[in-house]
């Protein structure tokens, strides 16, 4: 049943009318833990409509960003949960923080703008989410970066397709 579903999901968010909305889901989705990329469904529909430029970007970095904040509600919320249990006070816990947590709270939510890295960006959310770091603030540094990332790998995907895609050993 479920396969069914997802299968009708799926179809109808390929349906070029639903472009930018299956750009958000894919931009949303992929900046949670799960491991995908939302970059080739952003190059896709620029691709296939270059005047959904400016909106592609937009409703990528959204969705990224709002995904990202789901990210940093399951580390505050995992934060909770743990002080729940353990029934100890937040000093005690900091000072067995590792060394990445204290770089993390050195930086506070401006550390949020590397989000948008590969591999660890996702999981960078939930720990500034465990450190119970301004949201709003994180929220903003989070879409800079990932706005600015959209744009630079969309222009140079672009760059690459207009050259015959010779930046990866094309003809």
């Amino acid at each position: 049943m479920w396969q069914s579903w997802l299968d009708a999901l799926l179809a109808a968010l390929a349906l070029p009318e639903y472009g930018l909305s299956t750009v958000f889901v894919v931009a949303f989705l992929s900046a949670t833990l799960l491991p995908m990329g939302s970059e080739p469904a952003v190059f896709g529909l620029i691709q296939l409509n270059p005047s959904l430029f400016w909106p592609t970007i937009v409703v990528a970095t959204v969705g990224n960003t709002l995904g990202g904040m789901v990210s940093w509600w399951m580390g505050a919320a995992a934060h909770r949960a743990v002080d729940a249990r353990r029934k100890e006070k937040q000093d005690q816990a900091a000072q067995s923080n590792p060394r990445v947590l204290r770089w993390l709270q050195r930086f506070g939510p401006k550390a949020c703008f590397l989000s948008f890295l590969p591999v660890v960006g996702d999981p960078l959310c939930a720990v500034a989410g465990w450190l119970r770091l301004p949201p709003l603030q994180c929220a903003a540094y989070m879409a800079v970066g990932k706005f600015l990332r959209y744009v630079v790998m969309t222009w140079l995907l672009m760059q690459a397709a207009e050259t015959g895609m010779q930046w990866w050993g094309g003809s």
